[in-house]
């Protein structure tokens, strides 16, 4: 590594002027090398990462980019998951690919890229011994450009149907051939459409116009992806990018790029938030400031009445920002609030002020008072079973903003601006909240952080712990694997990190192997109580491997976990086993740094230890001699469930 920096020197270049939050691009970038000829790799890294806040320009971007190149070959930097992704476009995509790298490492995400040749999509993704198949991809991106779909300028009325359904027939071959050839799930970049046009504002009142018919594709095409396919929505991105800066003829004419290369880091940003979000690396909680970020004012300085919440423009701009809280609510995303604030005036707007959207009961956890705001997220981390890493923090005040950066980096931080009408635009900007999927779920998400809440409220009031479990009424519906309950399934397998004894990342197609394959043993537990019903929340996968149920997979959502379910997914395997002449159970756990919780769990139930290495730990379990696994507080859910 270069050299540090002698005692006393100073860069200018890399100076952030006071209350200068989030500076440029170019900045962050020469402050990441600084911080590296210093000899800080950690910290020049972070620096790094916050190049992909700013949407641009290129060259920063294209710098950072090589600058990344550079720092990996000292270290690799310390991130949450790594990823191997084929770009295959219709048009050059070069440098998209190096961007997407500097985008994926502010996701916390190392991106290993492959891209295949000038318009070869087609060509290797229909090839089962192609480089990209080679390659191993994770994730393959398809990124065509308008050009590359065969509408004519006018389609005829009674062909629009059919040239419709040819074409979305077309890109499904694409995403079939991945799926019968890899174990990757597909990245669909649909359609930016451009904005000139021969037809003019007629267009919209001609069905077979071609604009029209790419509008009608980009529906059809989402229409038609299945739980391995992701869309990334390229015409809203353009469109907020400003299509006269997305589309440059220049460099279509000069080097066959369909994107401009200003453009490029947002397309970027935005394809990585969705790699993110199929990782599990989305924020699932949103930790909220009160005074002056749910309402203008200090309720506890100006009462009730005086705060600003509806009535003008600055109370309208609060309420907008109340309704797109609840939207994100509505979708699976967790409120809570960390405020410093006396409880009683905190809770007052929520209960009595006549124009609020969020009610109390909106909120999963609630923090009002005078502690600091780390310590109030991570007791909301601790009152939600979520790591730190789930949390996005919003709060007005850009000196708690840095506290929790410095002090808590795995919180998320998003700056608001000061006028609060920018307040939906900076939360949905910050790209923290993209979904794979949407699944029942997601959309109850909330409603089962509350119950939990509510249960760890009981918890305290109980004289024992067998008190509170029996207190509880537990019921779990306990079944194989299903095609209704493979998007859930999938996406427990693809982002638990607590409570996974392997965290091995089965894919779609892999799960459905493993449901067709008679030697493996495949589950999936729900769970309710008198709180509510917590949806699908535990897998479970064994194969018959020497006469012993060998678990493959073994997970838990975290606002479950210290429920007894891990009793009675034992408790049901044993059953399963013994019916299939299966005596013994072995277990595995392969540690990592976040599912420390699970490090003693075959030693509680009482498996005997076989071999222990740096990398993993085998169990068994006599199920003759020891007996089944007792599950005593959950009992089973006998009338058929009603949804996935």
């Amino acid at each position: 590594m270069a050299s540090k920096v002698a005692s006393g020197a100073t860069d200018n270049s890399t100076h952030v002027k006071p209350g200068v939050e989030a500076p440029g691009a170019d900045v962050c970038l020469r402050i990441a090398r600084t911080r590296f000829a210093a000899g800080d790799l950690p910290g020049a890294y972070a620096w790094l990462a916050r190049v992909a806040d700013s949407p641009g320009p290129f060259v920063t971007w294209a710098s950072a980019a090589s600058t990344l190149t550079k720092f990996e070959a000292l270290e690799p930097p310390a991130v949450r998951r790594s990823a191997r992704v084929a770009l295959a476009g219709s048009y050059t995509t070069s440098q998209l690919g190096s961007l997407l790298r500097v985008a994926g490492l502010r996701r916390r995400l190392h991106l290993d890229i492959y891209e295949t040749g000038f318009d070869q999509y087609a060509q290797e993704i229909l090839d089962p011994g192609s480089r990209l198949y080679e390659f191993r991809p994770d994730y393959v991106i398809i990124a065509p450009h308008d050009g590359s779909v065969g509408f004519p300028l006018l389609t005829t009325a009674g062909d629009i149907g059919p040239t419709l359904e040819a074409e979305v027939r077309r890109w499904r071959s694409l995403w079939e051939a991945v799926q019968a050839n890899s174990s990757a799930r597909v990245i669909q970049h649909n359609i930016a459409i451009r904005p000139e046009t021969a037809w003019g504002h007629v267009a919209t009142r001609v069905r077979g116009a071609r604009d029209e018919m790419l509008r009608a594709l980009n529906g059809d095409l989402a229409e038609a992806a299945d739980e391995n396919v992701l869309i990334v929505d390229c015409d809203r991105v353009a469109a907020a990018t400003g299509k006269s800066r997305w589309f440059d003829n220049r460099y279509w004419h000069l080097a066959k790029q369909a994107v401009a290369l200003d453009a490029l880091p947002e397309l970027a940003r935005h394809t990585a938030a969705v790699v993110a979000a199929a990782e599990g690396l989305s924020s699932k909680c949103i930790a909220l400031d009160l005074d002056n970020t749910l309402w203008g004012g200090v309720v506890a300085e100006d009462g009730l009445s005086g705060i600003q919440l509806g009535g003008s423009a600055q109370g309208e701009a609060f309420l907008a920002f109340h309704d797109y809280l609840l939207a994100l609510r509505s979708r699976g995303v967790i409120l809570a609030v960390a405020s410093k604030n006396n409880e009683a005036d905190a809770r007052e707007p929520f209960e009595h002020h006549p124009d609020t959207r969020l009610r109390l009961d909106h909120f999963a956890s609630f923090h009002a008072n005078w502690n600091d705001k780390p310590s109030s997220l991570t007791a909301i981390a601790r009152e939600l079973n979520i790591g730190l890493d789930a949390i996005a923090f919003v709060d007005d005040n850009p000196a708690e903003r840095e506290v929790v950066r410095q002090l808590l980096p795995d919180v998320e931080v998003v700056s608001l601006p000061p006028d609060p009408s920018g307040y939906v635009r900076a939360l949905s900007d910050s790209l923290l909240f993209e979904m794979a999927s949407l699944t029942s779920e997601d959309v109850a998400r909330a409603g089962y952080y509350q119950a939990r809440a509510a249960a760890a409220a009981g918890a305290e009031r109980a004289n024992s712990l067998d008190d509170f479990y029996a207190s509880l009424g537990m019921e779990a519906f306990v079944a194989p694997f299903d095609e209704l309950n493979l998007p859930r399934i999938a996406q427990l397998v693809g982002k638990t990190n607590q409570f996974n004894v392997t965290t091995r990342r089965h894919g779609a197609n892999e799960l459905r192997e493993f449901m067709d394959d008679p030697r493996t043993i495949t589950m999936y537990l729900r769970l309710r109580d008198q709180f509510g019903d917590h949806g699908l929340v535990a897998v479970l996968i064994a194969h018959d491997e020497s006469g012993a149920a060998d678990i493959d997979t073994w997970l838990m959502s975290c606002r479950v976990i210290g429920r007894t379910v891990e009793n009675e997914m034992l408790a049901r395997l044993c059953a399963l086993a013994l019916e299939r002449g299966i005596t013994r159970l072995r277990g595995t756990i392969i540690p990592t740094a976040k599912n420390s919780v699970v490090q003693d769990v075959f030693e509680r139930f009482g498996f005997t230890l076989r071999s222990n290495n740096a990398s993993a730990e085998t169990w068994e379990y006599d199920i003759d001699e020891r007996g089944i696994i007792d599950s005593e507080f959950i009992r089973p859910w006998t009338e058929p469930v009603a949804h996935a």
